[in-house]
């Protein structure tokens, strides 16, 4: 029985879904749209940023054991549904979600769907899959090691974050993969793959209230299972996403802190240099600074690639991005760059972000920006996944899909004010995080 519905106003091209919350805490999420598939995405307010020290990985190592079946469905089983059917399924960890979903055809969905409830809901962990996918997982964090843009990045989240839990990789280190046990996994995944801690997003060509009902009695169906499975056993209540206080957070940089690492699979230098931002918790601060990031670093015409990259041939490739992190965000500029250009290189990084915080924009350079995120939006919204993707990612974070479907308005909103404020407040010249690692002599 559902506790409220409700319709969110979405721009014309989109059609409005439908929010429903169930009496056991689930959201649902559901929009008919007419092309001959559907995807299920189902997401979970848990990623590496809930893990503590001695856990760290485990996000990631259950998305993997959630797939070694269940009591009822052997390992293989559910991959083999799909496959024969033609349909997809995948699942991804970050720092602050799990997300699992499978794509299939209308008239597949009532099979697959409850499938796919019962394997999140009631994994069966059992101590011989986990010990032989510990094997799979510590030659992923062998992989990502020797990966040179995975090491960058693990790099420059050390600098930005000295406390907040970003700072640790989301696959875990190998150390501490390897000293984990079933049972810390059962009792994480009974924490937090709770009902009231998950967004259930259907969008395809099926009714929306046929969509609604398959995902609810799929985990009505899982629940009650689970329920026999963990007879006796506590769960611990999860409440709504609740933001870390401002004091936690880390603050800006005072002056220029710098780290450099040699790293001698390298041909050329990598340069990451980062500013501390507010994240989604504090979305409308957010905004201004997206479009900051494409002014200086995204596409050809943008500043930092038509000086460093185009005209002076200081750099082979250069961007700039504002990453959103629920808690906090990073804004970034990497670029790949000869040793011998790596001082000139910062200067001039350093005299854009200047000019940022000391002219306004150029309203060409905003309409421009204005043009791009407006097409990039519906671009990105064409197909039920990508919709999907959308509903789920900003209920997970924010709680409100409103603030996904309206990112492209409120970036219509901003002026030239609004973007030399942003710079002036977090975006610092004289102050912030730098990287490097340098390919040895």
């Amino acid at each position: 029985m559902a506790l409220r519905s409700a319709t969110v106003d979405p721009p014309s091209f989109l059609v409005s879904p439908t929010i429903r919350r169930l009496a056991n805490g689930l959201t649902i999420i559901a929009e008919q749209m007419p092309l001959d598939v559907v995807n299920l995405s189902l997401w979970l307010r848990v990623g590496s940023a809930v893990e503590s020290d001695a856990i760290n990985g485990i996000a990631h190592f259950l998305e993997h054991m959630i797939f070694k079946g269940t009591h009822e469905l052997p390992c293989g089983e559910f991959e083999r549904r799909i496959e024969e059917r033609g349909a997809r399924t995948n699942a991804a960890t970050s720092q602050d979600y799990t997300k699992y979903y499978i794509t299939a055809a209308p008239q597949d969905f009532a099979a697959l769907a409850p499938l796919q409830i019962q394997m999140v809901m009631n994994p069966r962990i059992s101590d011989e899959d986990f010990a032989r996918e510990r094997s799979v997982i510590l030659e992923e964090i062998r992989r990502a090691e020797d990966n040179p843009q995975r090491r960058t990045y693990a790099r420059s989240m050390e600098m930005v974050f000295d406390r907040l839990p970003y700072r640790r990789p989301v696959l875990g280190p190998a150390a501490v993969v390897e000293g984990l046990t079933p049972d810390q996994m059962r009792d994480f995944h009974r924490t937090w793959y709770q009902p009231q801690n998950m967004t259930a997003v259907a969008v395809g060509n099926l009714p929306v209230d046929t969509l609604v009902a398959t995902v609810a009695d799929g985990f009505e169906q899982a629940m009650a299972q689970r329920m026999v499975g963990q007879a006796g056993s506590t769960k611990t209540s999860i409440g709504p996403f609740q933001s870390y206080p401002a004091c936690d957070l880390e603050p800006p940089f005072t002056a220029v802190q710098r780290a450099t690492h040699p790293d001698p699979s390298l041909t050329q230098a990598r340069l990451i240099m980062t500013w501390r931002v507010p994240g989604m918790a504090d979305l409308e601060e957010t905004y201004a600074l997206d479009v900051l990031a494409s002014i200086l670093g995204r596409g050809r015409t943008s500043r930092l690639v038509r000086d460093l990259r185009e005209d002076r041939n200081l750099v082979s490739s250069i961007s700039c991005s504002n990453m959103t992190l629920a808690h906090q965000g990073v804004f970034m500029v990497s670029a790949k760059v000869a040793p011998e250009h790596l001082p000139v290189v910062e200067t001039a990084i350093a005299d854009h972000i200047r000019t940022l915080a000391e002219a306004p924009v150029t309203p060409e350079e905003l309409r421009r920006v204005k043009t791009q995120v407006a097409n990039r939006f519906i671009f990105a919204n064409e197909t039920p996944s990508e919709r999907a993707g959308l509903y789920g990612f900003y209920h997970t974070l924010t709680g409100d899909i409103a603030d996904g479907i309206h990112y492209p308005t409120h970036i219509q909103r901003l002026d030239l004010s609004d973007l030399l404020t942003s710079a002036q407040h977090y975006l610092s010249s004289e102050a912030y995080g730098l990287v490097t690692l340098c390919p040895e002599d």
